[in-house]
């Protein structure tokens, strides 16, 4: 079986939010890398070149495929802030109805900058996807 791509890495997440050449989307990061700590009370890590991740579960699917992958976290892209907090396949709109402006993946939200969202409701939200994953997969600090 193929490794999962996205593997926890050596980088400093700091150090990788304060390269980011756009001034709000650098401080909406840090302002993100507090909020998880915060909330999960993990150490922030990074995994690959681009996601900052908060713990980590490992997964064993009825084919055969397993790894291990972040359990939250979010990754300052150039278009958008990509925040992984939902494990994909739970019912969260009447958290996401409250949330503010947003655009939603498969397990990823997508924000343009922080102030289009209520933090409250992004913190409601995290807490849901972290119980709602610890409830299929266990989630580790590291």
């Amino acid at each position: 079986m193929a490794e999962n791509k996205t593997q926890a890495t050596e980088l400093d997440p700091r150090d990788f939010i304060e390269a980011q050449e756009h001034p709000v989307r650098r401080s909406d990061a840090l302002v993100l890398l507090d909020l998880f700590s915060k909330i999960t009370g993990f150490k922030a890590k990074m995994w690959g070149p681009s996601i900052i991740g908060f713990g980590r579960y490992h997964y064993t699917y009825d084919s055969g495929r397993s790894g291990d992958f972040l359990a939250t976290g979010f990754s300052p892209r150039k278009s958008n802030l990509s925040i992984y907090v939902m494990p994909g396949y739970q019912d969260y709109s009447a958290i996401m109805a409250r949330l503010g402006k947003h655009k939603l993946g498969k397990s990823c939200l997508y924000v343009n900058k922080l102030a289009d969202i209520d933090l409250d409701v992004l913190e409601e939200l995290i807490r849901a996807g972290l119980t709602d994953l610890a409830a299929i997969w266990p989630v580790h600090p590291e």
